[in-house]
């Protein structure tokens, strides 16, 4: 049961999409002393103490909301770590970047969808492609995000992962076969 008594709402569902989120945008500077499971813990925390500002019930809105929260969570880890006095437009940015990399995830998935229920059945997706892609193996998972989420080139991932780039096209087939196996089983 949700914090405030309110049944209706499930954050523990958006687990998967939040840290998804938060391997996109964790300084990679601080991934060796912060773990993103760690960041989605304390972004649910504040969620369930913070239930009652949540304004909307969609899941869209819910999504939206969450970022904002994960966004704070991890304008504080880089703060915290940095012995930073808390940087408003830091916050922002990282708001508007995890905003953005949802949109790219979304983008993915259907273009052109505007009905709401269209649009519930895409967040839905959203959220089901974020728990998939939490259960593919670690390079498979970083080269298909590294490909679709931040739209890098092979050179450029192949560069990044210390690889060829014939190997990393090799994690990107299995990876999306393997995405594909695990959407598919949930249809």
């Amino acid at each position: 049961m949700a914090a405030g008594g309110n049944p209706t709402v499930d954050l523990e569902r958006y687990r998967d999409y939040l840290r998804l989120l938060a391997r996109l945008h964790l300084d990679p500077r601080l991934k060796a002393k912060l773990d993103p499971s760690d960041l989605v813990q304390q972004t649910l925390l504040r969620a369930y103490q913070g239930l009652a500002e949540l304004r909307g019930r969609e899941s869209g809105e819910v999504a939206a909301w969450l970022r904002k929260i994960l966004a704070n969570t991890l304008a504080d880890a880089v703060r915290d770590f940095g012995r930073a006095k808390r940087d408003v437009a830091v916050e922002r940015s990282l708001e508007a970047s995890l905003a953005a990399s949802s949109a790219r995830l979304e983008a993915w998935l259907a273009a052109d969808q505007s009905s709401p229920s269209e649009q519930a059945e895409r967040n839905e997706q959203l959220l089901e492609l974020a728990e998939a892609l939490n259960h593919l193996p670690e390079l498979q998972r970083e080269a298909v995000i590294l490909k679709h989420c931040h739209g890098w080139t092979l050179a450029a991932i192949a560069d990044h992962m210390g690889r060829t780039a014939a190997a990393v096209a090799s994690l990107l087939r299995r990876g999306l076969a393997q995405l594909r196996g695990l959407l598919d089983k949930r249809d």
